[in-house]
């Protein structure tokens, strides 16, 4: 660990400012320089030496950043007056969104037993794949995608039970 300390130390201005080219935003290059360097240390004993740790580094930065742009694509800015009213859906997502039923479903994920509470906050709050989340657990990506579906399942189950 104390090798990898070093070379956060070395390294991580040189990640920084060319996160910052790419994102010409410094809050942005910070954030994803931490999460280039979590991705780096969580690799760091695969790390083979193919290359320079630097070039290394950059391309899980290079690939953070596109992870980032493509989490971006998918959100919608709230304050542009051209976007048209979404028609109303009964689809879990939508009614996460909804502010009065977000604080019930909270509620409800509180009672869920672990690893239930978990797998869903990973997946919907963290906005992790199934694969990550099995890596977290040490299980499969079919054991998260079914504890996912069965923590949801449950929420909605309760929900619908209070109205």
């Amino acid at each position: 660990m104390e090798d990898f300390e070093k070379v956060y130390r070395l390294y991580y201005p040189d990640v920084f400012k060319y996160l910052l080219s790419l994102s010409c935003n410094s809050d942005i290059a910070q954030e994803l320089a931490q999460e280039t360097f979590f991705l780096a240390m969580k690799s760091f004993k695969n790390f083979r030496g193919d290359c320079k740790i630097q070039v290394w580094l950059c391309q899980i930065a290079k690939h953070s950043y596109y992870a980032y742009l493509k989490r971006l694509k998918k959100t919608v800015p709230l304050d542009d007056p051209d976007i048209m009213q979404f028609p109303e859906s009964n689809s879990f997502e939508v009614t996460l969104a909804n502010e009065a039923s977000a604080m019930e479903i909270h509620r409800l994920l509180h009672e869920l037993p672990e690893p239930h509470k978990e797998v869903f906050m990973l997946r919907i709050f963290g906005e992790l794949s199934f694969s990550k989340i099995a890596d977290i657990f040490g299980k499969t990506k079919s054991w998260a995608r079914v504890t996912f579906l069965r923590s949801k399942l449950k929420i909605i189950e309760k929900m619908e039970e209070t109205i």
